[in-house]
């Protein structure tokens, strides 16, 4: 079994040009079962450190349908892991051991899509918390530079706190 280094490092302008970039691959393959596109996750969020994984969450309309496009979603790079875990979700991958990219994808109402953009959207508006959320992150980087299951472990006390306060101030 082959280690992932845990990795979080300064945010880079070009994430946001990495993600428009693979937007347009990605809509190329799927074509007209995207809905929408969006950068989620730690490098949509300026000014705090995060893994250099370009988390991308898709809407479409039928995701049974999405099965169907995994040998062109390869041919773009992209590996096909079925739910990984979240039902309801189709996960896919870019990279390999060394991932570049994250590809969720959910169909139109799945409230992970609201949950996922909420919590970027609150925490671009709250950069005290963004950067309470970067300082955990490069301490449990440090802490499990081999394990991620520890570092998403140690991680997910403080996202389902701001998963609620994120709920709470999008509702108001």
């Amino acid at each position: 079994m082959i280690l992932r280094k845990v990795e979080v490092v300064p945010h880079q302008s070009r994430w946001a040009d990495m993600f428009e970039e693979e937007k347009k691959k990605i809509k190329k393959v799927l074509q007209n079962q995207l809905i929408h596109l969006y950068h989620i996750g730690s490098t949509a969020i300026p000014n705090i450190k995060a893994k250099p994984v370009i988390d991308l969450l898709g809407e479409v309309g039928n995701i049974k349908s999405i099965d169907s496009f995994n040998q062109s979603m390869l041919e773009i790079g992209y590996e096909a892991k079925g739910e990984n875990g979240i039902p309801g979700r189709r996960f896919f991958m870019k990279g390999g051991n060394n991932r570049t990219h994250h590809l969720h994808l959910f169909e139109r109402g799945n409230d992970e899509i609201k949950r996922h953009l909420a919590f970027k959207e609150y925490m671009i508006a709250h950069p005290v918390e963004a950067k309470d959320y970067s300082r955990l992150k490069e301490r449990l980087a440090l802490q499990f530079p081999t394990d991620i299951d520890s570092y998403i472990q140690g991680k997910d006390a403080f996202i389902k706190k701001i998963d609620e306060k994120a709920k709470t101030w999008k509702n108001n």
